[in-house]
């Protein structure tokens, strides 16, 4: 396994730009793909105004939090530009679905809809989803996971998110690679076990006061094309 600094070397003499995005990109579990990439969330699931609805709220990624990160010369950091999203999010035809484990058929919320809201703040993506059913089955499914019991925790309590890569930049020493604008169009954010970024976190709302500084990011992308030319964070 190289280091980071051998890996930077090897980088900087294969690597034709600065400006090219990473290649192979993949976090450090063999379970993603190169084109996955996940963080850590903050998740909460609570009762929403509607008693007989749950709310979900947490942070897909978070902004300015670096993380370690693979390509196919090894390990670097990464980071996500706070504002990244800004210009994917404030597109009028913006389709994002919040789903379990980046299973497009196991969507719990979608933009679309007016049943998810995504948008940028302080800490990172804020992924809301107000009107959950919970005799919806995966929301059924997912809901007791995000509970926090006695210990402070949950079982799950990571985000993550599916995106493109619209620009970025190597730094001089290669060894960090910081995305300042990405594209989640059809896309998707993902409530998932695991994740790259620990500093990310995601929970129903009743259990807010539990979820500490932590948080994610999501954001949406252009036409639709194949998921495997997604990256996942």
């Amino acid at each position: 396994m190289s280091t980071i600094r051998q890996a930077a070397e090897q980088r900087a003499s294969a690597v034709a730009s600065r400006a090219d995005r990473p290649t192979q990109r993949r976090d450090a579990s063999p379970l993603w793909s190169a084109e996955r990439m996940t963080v850590r969330a903050r998740l909460e699931v609570r009762v929403a105004s509607d008693p007989n609805l749950l709310t979900f709220e947490g942070w897909a990624s978070t902004y300015e939090s670096p993380y370690e990160m693979y390509d196919v010369f090894g390990p670097y950091t990464e980071v996500v530009t706070a504002g990244a999203g800004a210009r994917s999010l404030n597109r009028s035809d913006l389709d994002v679905p919040l789903v379990l484990a980046h299973d497009q058929l196991r969507r719990i919320a979608r933009t679309v809809n007016g049943t998810l809201i995504l948008n940028e703040d302080d800490a990172g993506l804020h992924v809301l989803a107000p009107n959950l059913d919970p005799n919806d089955f995966d929301v059924a499914y997912i809901a007791s996971k995000l509970r926090v019991n006695e210990t402070g925790r949950s079982l799950i309590d990571e985000m993550s998110f599916a995106f493109r890569i619209q620009r970025g930049m190597w730094s001089p020493d290669w060894t960090e690679y910081r995305i300042d604008e990405y594209e989640i169009h059809r896309g998707d954010v993902a409530i998932v076990g695991f994740g790259a970024n620990p500093t990310t976190s995601g929970a129903l709302r009743s259990d807010l006061t539990n979820l500490g500084s932590r948080a994610e990011v999501a954001a949406p992308a252009a036409p639709r094309r194949a998921l495997d030319e997604l990256m996942v964070l």
